[in-house]
């Protein structure tokens, strides 16, 4: 099994939702990037979805635009993201990581030498924003021949005529968004998440997680009632975005990432 697959089922048997946790990498700047990263597992984040900067980031919000600013200013690049990997992998073998992002900089890298790297790093999945299932053979079907999960995602307005297209080679979860719109946009009702699982379960036994809009740890607890995973992101990043100091980056971001993992982990407690 992979990690993301033994990680799910391990919180299955806990009766417990993931809680996914976003950052960009390189964001404010290398090493203060590195310390939050190697933070995040212990203050409780189950699986980490590892942002590769990129000057046209389409689905993103404001907070994951300027993130990305912040890191390409450091200089920021694909080399040092899988670098940043591998020195998180020193001391954590456990945790899963995803790299999230967009084609261009992979395409740019070399498809098949960035999955070789990927996978030498320690990286488990890939969740790549602008790569439709039509496209699946220029990374998604190399890229898990070589044992990386491809996770999709899915939206409000994938129908169910579009979903098995969608969820066609997926593997490691389901990454459901929401709201129709950028990260940071408004959260979605409860019960539009409730019958959005309900339908995506009618499509695949992968597990769910739901992102966009979820800032605190009210907020996670009430969608990992209903899903397998809760994704926070812009919230974490708004307290690199206004430290002062690279130690009080650290400690706001690893501060929400506990809080939101007490949410979590308490949400399903009668």
């Amino acid at each position: 099994m992979s990690r993301l697959q033994t990680r799910f089922a391990e919180l299955k048997e806990q009766n417990r939702a993931a809680l996914v946790t976003f950052v960009t990498a390189g964001d404010p700047d290398y090493d203060t990037s590195l310390a939050i990263l190697k933070g995040l597992p212990a203050a409780g984040a189950d699986v980490i979805e590892l942002g590769m900067p990129f000057t046209d980031p389409m689905a993103d919000g404001p907070a994951i635009q300027l993130a990305n600013i912040r890191a390409l200013g450091a200089q920021q690049n694909l080399a040092k993201t899988l670098q940043m990997v591998r020195e998180f992998r020193e001391a954590n073998s456990d945790t899963p990581l995803v790299l999230m992002g967009y084609f261009n900089p992979i395409h740019r890298y070399g498809v098949q030498r960035f999955i070789g790297e990927a996978l030498d790093s320690g990286v488990d999945g890939l969740i790549v924003v602008d790569m439709p299932p039509e496209h699946n053979s220029e990374l998604c079907e190399p890229a898990q021949a070589a044992g990386l999960d491809f996770i999709r995602l899915t939206t409000p307005t994938t129908d169910d005529v579009r979903l098995p297209t969608v969820l066609n080679g997926s593997s490691g979860f389901v990454y459901y968004v929401s709201v129709a719109g950028v990260t940071g946009a408004g959260a979605a009702t409860l019960e539009h998440v409730e019958e959005a699982v309900t339908r995506l379960r009618r499509h695949t036994d992968l597990p769910i997680s739901i992102g966009f809009g979820i800032r605190t740890p009210e907020q996670a607890a009430a969608i990992a009632r209903l899903a397998d995973g809760v994704v926070v992101g812009s919230a974490l990043i708004d307290h690199i975005a206004s430290a002062e100091t690279p130690e009080q980056a650290i400690d706001g971001v690893l501060s929400l990432c506990a809080a939101l993992a007490d949410g979590v982990r308490k949400a399903r407690i009668s």
